[in-house]
C-alpha cells in the first residue's frame, strides 16, 4: 500500500481486513484490543458469513498511514486462531474505476429520438448557433461546464508527479463541483510543460466551456498562464490554488479577528509562503483592507535590499517586497513573528515552534496552512494563540478551498460573467465568512462546515450580484 501517515487515525487510511477466526465468545474482542494497542480504530465489525466452529468477518479500521496499516495487520495476526486474508486499502476502492461518468440527461429508445438528439434534427441545432454563437450557452451543456485544468506539476504537497498522476485529483475535483454546486466540470490533464502551448492548448479546448479551473499548475508559471488566459479569453479564468485559498483565508481571518476584537486595518500580519497561494492571500488582504503585512519565504523577510529581490530576476518577490514590510524588517521568520497579531502559513511543515508562536502578541491568530503537516504542530500553537486553523479536517477551523470555487463559478455561471474581478473575491469572501452568525462563532468555529448548505448558496449569489454589477458598469 502507500500513502502519507499523518500521526492521526484517519478514514483517508483506513483499511478493510478480510479474516477468518474461532468463534469464541472472545474472539472479536481480542482483534480490537490489539487493533487499539497498535494504534488503530476500529470502526466497523461486518460478519459475512459465520458457522459453528468459525467465523468470517470484515473489519474496517482507520490507521495513521500505510505503514502503520502494516503494523496492525501484524499485530492482528498475533491473536490466537486468526487467519488474515485479503487487506484492502478503502481510498484505492473508492478510486477503482475513476470516480466520474458521463450520462444522457434524454432517454434514445426509438428512432424518432435518434433523430431528435442526433441526425438530422441535430443539424438545426448548429446552424442556429453557427448563426448566433451566444445560444451554445442555451443548446449545449456549455451552459453549465467547467474545464478543471492542470498540468500536474505541483499536485498537492507531492510536486511535480505528471499530469496522470494528477488525474484523480482532478476527478475529485470534479466530482465536489457537481456534489456542491450541480456543476459539469470535466479534468483535464495536460501532457505540457511549455506556458506557452498550455495557453495556446486551453485556449484552443474554451469553445465548450463556460469556466476555466487552473489547478496544481507551479509557480510562476501559474502566475503568466492565468494573466494570459484572462486577457484572451470570454470565459472566466479562476486559479483555484492562488484564488480558492484566498477567499477561504480572508473569511476565515475576518472571523478569527471578530472573535479577537481586532480589526484588519489594525493588525500586523506575518505570512510565510510567497508562491500561488501566498501571492494571492497577500493581495486579497490588501483589497480588503490590511495595512501592515510581512512576507518570509525560504530566504527569510522579504525586503527591497535583499540580494535575490534586487537582482530582479523574480518579479513577484520584487512586488511583494515593494508593497509589504512598511518598517523595513529584515531577519527570519521567527524575528518577524515578535509582536505579531496573525500568522499565516502557506509554505512546510513543522518551520515553526509552540515558543515562536509564545513570542506574537495577546490573542494571537495563527493558520497553519501547510498540508499534510502544518508549519506548526496546531495542539503546540493553541497553548499560546487563541485562534489556530490549518488546512486539515482532523482539527478544528479547516480552512479548505471546497468551500470557495462551486460557489464562485456557480454564481459566474449564472451571471453569464466573461471574466473573474478582485471585487468578486472580496465579495465571496465576505459573503463566506457572513455564514458563520454571531450565536455560532468561537475560536473553534471561525469558517462554516463544507457540508453547510448555506456556504456554497452565499457565495453563488454574491459572486452573482458582483458579476452582474460590474457587468453593468461596462
Amino acid at each position: 500500500m502507500t500513502g502519507m501517515n499523518s500521526g492521526v487515525p484517519s478514514v483517508s487510511n483506513s483499511i478493510t481486513v478480510r479474516l477468518e477466526l474461532p468463534a469464541r465468545a472472545t474472539a472479536v474482542s481480542e482483534l480490537t484490543s490489539a487493533v487499539e494497542k497498535a494504534g488503530g480504530m476500529v470502526t466497523a465489525v461486518d460478519i459475512a458469513d459465520s458457522g459453528t466452529q468459525r467465523l468470517r468477518a470484515d473489519l474496517t479500521i482507520a490507521t495513521h498511514g500505510s505503514d502503520h496499516a502494516d503494523e496492525v495487520v501484524t499485530a492482528m495476526r498475533q491473536v490466537h486462531g486468526v487467519e488474515i486474508g485479503k487487506v484492502s486499502d478503502r481510498t484505492f476502492l473508492v478510486h477503482l474505476g475513476g470516480k466520474l461518468s458521463v450520462e444522457s440527461k434524454l432517454p434514445i429508445r426509438n428512432r424518432d429520438d435518434l433523430s431528435l438528439v442526433y441526425t438530422p434534427g441535430v443539424a438545426k441545432i448548429c446552424q442556429a448557433i453557427a448563426e448566433n454563437p451566444e445560444d451554445a450557452r442555451r443548446l449545449t451543456i456549455k451552459r453549465n461546464t467547467v474545464a478543471v485544468v492542470t498540468d500536474g506539476s505541483a499536485v498537492l504537497g507531492l510536486g511535480n508527479i505528471g499530469p496522470l498522476a494528477a488525474m484523480p485529483v482532478m476527478e475529485g475535483k470534479a466530482a465536489l463541483f457537481k456534489r456542491f454546486a450541480d456543476i459539469d466540470a470535466f479534468p483535464i490533464c495536460l501532457d505540457l510543460t511549455d506556458t506557452d502551448e498550455i495557453v495556446r492548448t486551453v485556449k484552443a479546448l474554451a469553445p465548450g466551456f463556460a469556466g476555466i479551473n487552473l489547478e496544481d499548475i507551479s509557480a510562476p508559471r501559474c502566475f503568466e498562464i492565468e494573466r494570459r488566459l484572462r486577457r484572451e479569453l470570454s470565459i472566466p479564468v479562476f486559479h483555484d490554488d492562488q484564488h480558492g485559498t484566498a477567499i477561504v483565508a480572508l473569511a476565515a481571518l475576518r472571523n478569527a479577528l471578530r472573535v479577537v476584537d481586532k480589526t484588519l486595518d489594525g493588525v500586523r500580519i506575518v505570512m510565510s509562503g510567497a508562491g500561488a497561494a501566498g501571492t494571492a492571500i497577500l493581495r486579497l488582504l490588501m483589497r480588503a483592507g490590511a495595512r501592515d503585512i510581512v512576507v518570509a519565504d525560504v530566504n527569510g523577510v522579504l525586503h527591497p535590499r535583499r540580494p535575490d529581490i534586487m537582482s530582479g530576476e523574480d518579479g513577484t518577490l520584487a512586488w511583494i517586497s515593494s508593497q509589504t514590510n512598511s518598517q523595513g524588517l529584515t531577519g527570519t521568520l521567527k524575528d518577524a513573528l515578535e509582536g505579531a497579531d496573525v500568522f499565516i502559513g502557506v509554505s512546510a511543515g513543522n518551520i515553526l515552534t509552540g515558543e515562536d508562536i509564545a513570542r506574537m502578541a495577546d490573542d494571537a491568530v495563527v493558520f497553519a496552512m501547510a498540508n499534510p503537516v502544518p508549519e506548526v504542530d496546531p495542539a503546540a500553537a493553541a497553548q499560546h494563540a487563541t485562534v489556530v486553523a490549518t488546512g486539515r479536517s482532523d482539527f478544528a477551523n479547516q480552512i479548505n478551498n471546497v468551500l470557495v470555487f462551486p460557489g464562485v463559478f456557480r454564481g459566474l455561471l449564472d451571471a453569464r460573467a466573461h471574466h473573474v474581478s478582485d471585487d468578486m473575491l472580496l465579495a465571496a469572501a465576505v459573503a463566506l465568512s457572513d455564514v458563520v452568525t454571531d450565536d455560532e462563532r468561537n475560536p473553534t468555529y471561525i469558517i462554516p462546515s463544507v457540508f453547510n448548505p448555506r456556504a456554497t448558496k452565499a457565495v453563488a449569489e454574491a459572486v452573482q450580484q458582483a458579476a452582474v454589477e460590474a457587468a453593468g458598469s461596462e
